[in-house]
């Protein structure tokens, strides 16, 4: 499929707290996994270099807090958003049960132009740990009943299925992003590289 694209996408997490969005979204980034937990207040965001089709995108990844009370201040940040990512804790069944509230409420207050197939892909994060209180079948027909939204099942700790759920996620929101008329459409030209300068390799290659 030949569309046009744009350098820089945006993707937003949402996710109740604890749930493990920061640590996803370092272990795709920078490959690195922490268990210390740290609150921040709005969103914190990371940028990563991503290949398809022999073309950069570079993906800029928000991270929201998932407490009620700032829920309003993320709000701000949910604008321009090419793809949306709803993050549970497999081992936590209120956290699955906020995803709805999530979903809902990103729809009304981020504006997409196309609210009725804009990208969502659901996480079930977590998958490491032996105490779930949510089935794979649960969050299937979830997913199912909201326009057949992508679910994978994850593990920050030890990056199962991290790169190939962001795979999608940069899929979709490729495909979201070429719809937008709001921004001018580009991708910046690939830098190649001596072989062994190790930037080399910051650009992950993925194909839609």
């Amino acid at each position: 499929m030949t569309c046009k694209k744009k350098g820089l996408l945006k993707v937003i997490l949402l996710g109740d707290m604890g749930v493990g969005k920061t640590s996803l979204m370092n272990q795709y980034v920078n490959k690195k996994y922490s268990n210390e937990y740290k609150l921040h207040l709005g969103a914190d965001f990371l940028t990563k270099e991503v290949m398809v089709d022999d073309r950069v995108v570079v993906l800029q990844i928000w991270d929201t807090v998932g407490q009620e009370r700032f829920e309003s201040l993320n709000a701000a940040y949910y604008g321009g958003a090419d793809c949306c990512v709803l993050v549970f804790d497999l081992t936590r069944s209120d956290t699955f049960g906020k995803i709805d509230y999530l979903r809902d409420h990103f729809l009304i207050k981020g504006h997409p132009r196309h609210p009725e197939d804009f990208p969502f892909v659901v996480l079930g994060n977590k998958i490491d740990l032996e105490n779930r209180q949510v089935t794979t079948e649960w969050a299937q027909d979830w997913c199912q009943s909201k326009n057949n939204i992508p679910y994978f099942e994850t593990s920050a700790k030890d990056a199962t299925n991290v790169e190939q759920a962001f795979q999608t996620i940069t899929c979709n929101a490729l495909k979201q992003a070429s719809r937008r008329t709001d921004v001018e459409l580009y991708f910046p030209e690939p830098i190649v590289l001596g072989e062994n300068d190790e930037s080399k390799s910051s650009a992950k290659r993925c194909s839609c």
